[in-house]
């Protein structure tokens, strides 16, 4: 059995995918911050099911030919988007509030420290259980 078999280090490496891919999803919403008619994009919390965990592995759309376009659209995560309802919209229909964004910067960076923290200590508990420390 492979060390990244165990149920911990699935779970904390699926977080660190997750909080990955909420980085890539705010870091839009800030870049995006003066486009017209732009909508803010968040995940939806995490919920760890045994269903859930099986299916793991992302759908990704195929690109048969050199000259087709990436998908853009986000489709090529396996985390699901989460509706934000912002009722703060400028006169250009754009909803991104940027103090709002960078609190969630800011709170994704430390849940992403804390769970490579706790996966570190983890290998090291796993490490000190067969000697290699």
């Amino acid at each position: 059995m492979a060390i990244t078999d165990l149920p911990l280090f699935s779970m904390l490496r699926t977080r660190m995918h997750w909080h990955q891919e909420r980085q890539r999803l705010l870091s839009q919403n800030v870049a995006n911050a003066d486009t017209r008619n732009y909508q803010p994009r968040d995940l939806a919390p995490l919920r760890f099911e045994p269903t859930r965990l099986a299916s793991a592995a992302p759908m990704v759309l195929d690109r048969t030919a050199a000259g087709h376009f990436a998908s853009m659209s986000g489709t090529s995560s396996r985390f699901e988007a989460d509706a934000q309802t912002s009722y703060e919209v400028r006169p250009t229909g754009n909803a991104v509030n940027l103090e709002d964004e960078m609190i969630k910067v800011a709170a994704n960076q430390m849940d992403y420290q804390a769970v490579t923290s706790l996966y570190t200590r983890s290998l090291g508990l796993i490490k000190t259980a067969i000697g290699r420390r």
